[in-house]
C-alpha cells in the first residue's frame, strides 16, 4: 500500500506523521545521550571506588598479599576496574555507532522532507494557478456571451425600428456580429483553459502528489528502519561487552574460590611465630621454713647464708612475664638479633637471596664490560677501551663488597640455623590442609625449659618479647661456687650492670633479672658468657653477658 493512492487527500496527516518520526529520532537520540552519561558516571564512580580501597603501593615484602583473603580482595578489585572498563566501552559505543550516527541521519532527513513538501507545495501553486486561468476565461466568456446576446437584441431592435435608418440598421447588426465573435473566442479560450486546468489536476492527483506522498513514505520507512537498527544497536552495544562482563565476574567468582582460611592460619604462624618454648610451670615458694626454725639449730651466719639461698630461689620466678604482653620495642640490629629465631633466620635468608641476585647482576655487568674491552681492543674505532676501566674497578669493588657482606650474613645464618634446630621439636605444626608454602610445615624449635633465653614481655601486648639472638650460652657456674659466699667474705662491686632485656634465671646458679634493673657487678665475664652480679638484697648468681650492660666503676 502506498500513500499516494490510499492517502492522496491526506496532506497534512502525511506532513503531522513525517514531522512525528522526526520528533521521535530526537527524542530516541536525547534517550541515548542520557544513558551514555549514566554509563560514563557509574563508570567513573567505579574507578573512584576501586581507586579509594585499592593498596596506595603494593609491595612484595606486604605481609597482607600473603593471605588469600586480602590478595583476592585486591583481584575483585581489579576485576571491577576491568568492569568500569567495559561500561565505558559501551559509553563510548553508544556515542558513536548510535547518537552521532543517528544525529548525521536526523539532519538528512529533515533535509529530505523539506524539499518532498516543496515539491509538493510547488505542484499545488501550479494547480492554483491553472484553476484562476480558467475562472478567469470562463468570466470573460461569460462576459463576452452577455454582451453578444445585449448587442443581438438591439440589432434586432433597429431593425424592427422603421424611424431608424439603413445605415443604424448595419451598424447595429455589426456590431451584434463582433460581440458574436468575441464570444466565440472567449468560448474557445474557455475550453482550452478548461482542457488545459483538467489536465495539470489529473497531472496533480495521479502523478505529483502521489509521487511527493510516496516519496515521504520512503523516507519515513528508512527513518523506521534506521530506528529499528538503532533500537538492535543498543541491545547490541550492551551484548558486546557481556561476554568479558561475564569474564570478569567469573574471575570474582574464582578469586572467592581461592581464599583459603588454613592457609591463612599458616601464613600467620609463618609470619609471627618466634620459636620460643611455652613457660613453665611456677614452683612453690615456701616461706614456712623461717618460722619452723629455732634459734638454737641456727646462728647469724647460717641464718644470713640460708636467707640469700632462699632469696636466691624466690628470685628465680620473681620476674616470670605473662607471654601476650605488648612487646617492647628493641633497637633494629643489622644482624636482626631483634627478632625471634625463627624470624631471625627467614630475614637472613631473604637477604642472602637479595645479596645473590644484585651478585649475579654485578657478575653479568662485569662479564658485559670485558667483553666491551675486548671489542674495543680488536677494534680500536669503536672506542677506547681504558675508558672501561673505572666501571670495571668500580664493578670489582661492588663485588667484593658483595661477597664480603654475603659471608658475614651466611655466618649469622649459621648461627640462627644452629638455634633453630638445637631447640625443641614441640613446635606448632600448620594444618596438613595449608598448601600456601612448603616451609610452613617444618618444625619450629623452642627454647629449653631452662635456657636463658626464655622470656616474656609483662605488657599488655600478645607476644612474646623479642631478645636478643647470640650464641648458646654455657651452663653457668655450678651453684656450689655460690655456697662459699659468707657474710663476712662478701665481695665488694667493681662496677654496675643494667639489664637491657628480662632474664628468667631458671637454671641452677643464675639470678633472674627485669628489663632496666640495675645490678652490682661482682665479676666481669671470664670468656664463658655469663656475669656475675649482685642485688641490693645481697642475692647474687649469674646473668648472660649479652643480656646486660655493663660500666665498671663506682655505684
Amino acid at each position: 500500500m502506498e500513500w499516494g493512492s490510499e492517502l492522496w487527500d491526506q496532506y497534512d496527516i502525511i506532513e503531522r506523521q513525517t514531522q512525528w518520526g522526526i520528533e521521535l529520532v530526537e527524542k530516541y537520540v536525547k534517550f541515548v545521550r542520557d544513558r551514555s552519561e549514566i554509563e560514563q558516571s557509574y563508570a567513573k564512580q567505579l574507578r573512584t571506588l576501586v581507586k579509594k580501597y585499592s593498596p596506595k603501593r603494593v609491595l612484595k615484602e606486604d605481609q597482607e598479599l600473603k593471605f588469600s583473603q586480602y590478595e583476592t580482595f585486591i583481584n575483585i578489585l581489579n576485576e571491577l576496574n576491568d568492569y568500569a572498563g567495559q561500561r565505558e566501552v559501551v559509553a563510548e559505543n553508544l556515542i558513536q555507532y548510535i547518537f552521532a550516527e543517528l544525529m548525521k541521519y536526523l539532519y538528512e532527513n529533515k533535509q529530505e522532507r523539506k524539499m518532498h513538501l516543496l515539491d509538493g507545495r510547488k505542484a499545488q501553486q501550479n494547480l492554483e494557478v491553472s484553476y484562476k486561468q480558467l475562472d478567469n476565461a470562463k468570466k470573460r466568456f461569460e462576459r463576452d456571451c452577455k454582451e453578444a446576446e445585449k448587442a443581438l437584441q438591439n440589432a434586432e431592435k433597429v431593425d424592427n425600428d422603421i424611424n431608424t435608418t439603413k445605415a443604424d440598421v448595419e451598424k447595429a447588426k455589426q456590431q451584434a456580429n463582433l460581440r458574436n465573435h468575441m464570444a466565440e473566442e472567449s468560448k474557445n479560450e474557455y475550453a482550452s483553459q478548461l482542457q488545459k486546468y483538467n489536465k495539470d489536476q489529473n497531472e496533480f492527483y495521479f502523478v505529483e502528489m502521489p509521487n511527493v506522498f510516496n516519496k515521504l513514505q520512503d523516507m519515513d520507512e528508512r527513518r523506521t528502519r534506521k530506528l529499528r537498527e538503532a533500537y538492535k544497536m543498543f541491545a547490541n552495544t550492551e551484548q558486546k561487552v557481556m561476554p568479558i562482563v561475564g569474564k570478569c565476574l567469573d574471575e570474582m567468582k574464582k578469586a572467592a574460590e581461592s581464599v583459603n582460611e588454613n592457609g591463612d592460619s599458616c601464613v600467620l604462624i609463618e609470619a609471627h611465630k618466634s620459636g620460643f618454648e611455652r613457660p613453665g610451670e611456677l614452683e612453690f615458694e615456701d616461706y614456712s621454713q623461717l618460722i619452723n626454725r629455732t634459734s638454737s639449730e641456727n646462728s647469724i651466719g647460717s641464718l644470713k647464708s640460708e636467707s640469700k639461698v632462699d632469696q636466691r630461689t624466690i628470685g628465680k620466678n620473681k620476674t616470670k612475664r605473662w607471654p601476650f604482653g605488648k612487646k617492647n620495642k628493641l633497637a633494629v640490629s643489622e644482624d636482626f638479633s631483634h627478632l625471634p629465631p625463627e624470624q631471625r633466620r627467614k630475614k637472613l635468608q631473604q637477604k642472602i637471596d637479595d645479596l645473590n641476585r644484585e651478585l649475579q647482576k654485578q657478575v653479568d655487568q662485569r662479564e658485559a664490560l670485558d667483553k666491551m674491552k675486548d671489542v674495543y681492543q680488536r677494534n680500536p674505532q669503536m672506542g677506547d677501551p681504558n675508558s672501561l676501566e673505572p666501571r670495571i674497578i668500580e664493578t670489582n669493588q661492588h663485588i667484593d663488597r658483595l661477597h664480603h657482606e654475603l659471608q658475614k650474613y651466611e655466618s649469622w645464618l649459621t648461627d640462627a640455623e644452629g638455634k633453630v634446630v638445637s631447640r625443641s621439636d614441640s613446635s606448632v605444626q600448620c594444618n596438613p590442609h595449608c598448601d600456601q608454602s612448603p616451609s610452613l610445615n617444618n618444625n619450629n624449635g623452642s627454647h629449653d625449659k631452662g635456657s636463658p633465653d626464655t622470656t616474656y614481655s609483662d605488657d599488655s601486648g600478645q607476644e612474646p618479647l623479642q631478645e636478643p639472638l647470640q650464641d648458646p650460652l654455657p651452663q653457668p657456674p655450678p651453684l656450689s661456687e655460690f655456697d662459699d659466699f659468707e657474710v663476712d667474705d662478701i665481695i665488694h662491686p667493681i662496677g654496675k650492670s643494667t639489664a637491657m632485656y628480662p632474664f628468667d634465671g631458671n637454671s641452677e646458679g643464675t639470678i633472674a633479672m627485669a628489663e632496666g634493673e640495675v645490678l652490682h657487678l661482682i665479676e666481669e665475664d671470664k670468656g664463658d658468657g655469663w656475669t656475675r652480679v649482685r642485688r641490693n638484697d645481697g642475692e647474687e648468681g649469674y646473668v648472660p653477658t649479652s643480656y646486660v650492660k655493663v660500666s665498671i666503676g663506682g655505684m
